[in-house]
C-alpha cells in the first residue's frame, strides 16, 4: 500500500496530496494542465522533495520531514516512464533493459515476454513508436518496482497505434499486478485501465474514487474534456453546425444562431476547441481493426 500525506510548494504555487492506495492497484491521475499530476509522480519517485509531510510504501517510509527521512531515488523501488521513453540512444533494446537488471535470465524473459526478442540489438532510432514504448516499459518493469509511474505513456503515438497498445498496456499491467499510477488526458484510455480515478485540481486531490463511480458522479461533464479541431462551419435553417476532427474522428455540434452569435461568432477553420461530455451513456457502435 502506498500512503501520502504532502506538502510542496513551487512557483508560489502550492500543492497537497493526501490519499493511499492499495496493492496491486491502477490509478489513473487525471486533472487539467499546470494542476500537479506531474509533480505528484515525480515526489513519490523521489526526483522532487516536498516542503513536508509523510510518504510511506509497503510499511516502510520513504519520506518523513519530521522526522528528516529521505530515501534516495535508487532505494525507493520505482519505476517510471517517461512521456518521451528517455531510452538510452547510445544503447541497444538489451542493454536498455541491463542497466536497470544485470541478471541475464530476467533481461531474456522480459525480451520475449514484451515480444522484443527480434530487436534485442536495435538501437532506439531503429525503433518504432510502439517498439519504444514496450522497451520503456519493459525497462521500468524489470527493475522489480513497487510502484509503477507511468506519465502520459501513450500520449506520442498515433490514434490506431496507441488503441492497441492500451490493449497490450492493460495485459501487462494485469499481469505483473504492480501498483500503478498512471498520468492521462485520454478518457478512453482511464477508463479501459485503471481502477481507480484520482483527479486533482490547483494542486489539490478533489476526488479519489473507483471507476465506475468516477464515471457516474452528476457533475462529470465540466471535468472531462477533448480538445478537436475545427473543421468547417454550416448553416442549416436555424442550426450553425461545427464539424470537428477529434483523434482520427469527425464529430458535427450543432448551436442556435442565438448561441453561436453569443460565444462563437469569433471562431475560424483550425482553431482547437474544447469539448466537454454532458452525459456518459456510451454504446457501442464497431470494432477497431
Amino acid at each position: 500500500m502506498l500512503k501520502l500525506d504532502l506538502k510542496y510548494q513551487i512557483n508560489a504555487k502550492n500543492f497537497e496530496f493526501k490519499t493511499h492506495i492499495d496493492q496491486g492497484e491502477i490509478t489513473a491521475i487525471f486533472g487539467e494542465s499546470g494542476a500537479g499530476k506531474t509533480t505528484l509522480l515525480k515526489i513519490i519517485a523521489g526526483l522532487i522533495k516536498p516542503n513536508c509531510g509523510r510518504l510511506e510504501v509497503d510499511n516502510k517510509i520513504w519520506f518523513d520531514s519530521k522526522k528528516n527521512i529521505n530515501l534516495n531515488i535508487q532505494k525507493r523501488k520505482i519505476g517510471f516512464m517517461f512521456q518521451d521513453y528517455a531510452l538510452f540512444p547510445n544503447m541497444n533494446v538489451k542493454e536498455n533493459l541491463s542497466y536497470a537488471n544485470k541478471n541475464e535470465k530476467k533481461i531474456n524473459e522480459f525480451l520475449e515476454l514484451m515480444n522484443l526478442k527480434e530487436l534485442a540489438k536495435a538501437y532506439p532510432k531503429e525503433l518504432s513508436g510502439g517498439q519504444a514504448q514496450r522497451v520503456a516499459l519493459a525497462r521500468a518493469l524489470i527493475r522489480e518496482p513497487k510502484i509503477l509511474l507511468l506519465d502520459e505513456p501513450l500520449s506520442a503515438l498515433d490514434f490506431k497505434m496507441r488503441m492497441n497498445l492500451q490493449d497490450e498496456l492493460a495485459k501487462i499491467l494485469h499481469h505483473f499486478k504492480i501498483t500503478t499510477l498512471f498520468v492521462s488526458h485520454d478518457i478512453a484510455e482511464i477508463y479501459k485501465l485503471s481502477h481507480k480515478i484520482i483527479e486533482i485540481k490547483n494542486g489539490k486531490i478533489i476526488k479519489n474514487l473507483p471507476k465506475n463511480e468516477f464515471f457516474t458522479q452528476a457533475n462529470l461533464s465540466a471535468k472531462l474534456r477533448f480538445s478537436a479541431t475545427l473543421l468547417e462551419i454550416t448553416k442549416s435553417d436555424i442550426l450553425i453546425i461545427f464539424t470537428l476532427l477529434l483523434n482520427q474522428n469527425i464529430v458535427k455540434i450543432t448551436l442556435s444562431e442565438e448561441e453561436f452569435l453569443k460565444d462563437y461568432q469569433d471562431v475560424k477553420i483550425g482553431d482547437t476547441l474544447l469539448l466537454s461530455i454532458k452525459a456518459f451513456n456510451p454504446i457501442i457502435v464497431g470494432k477497431i481493426k
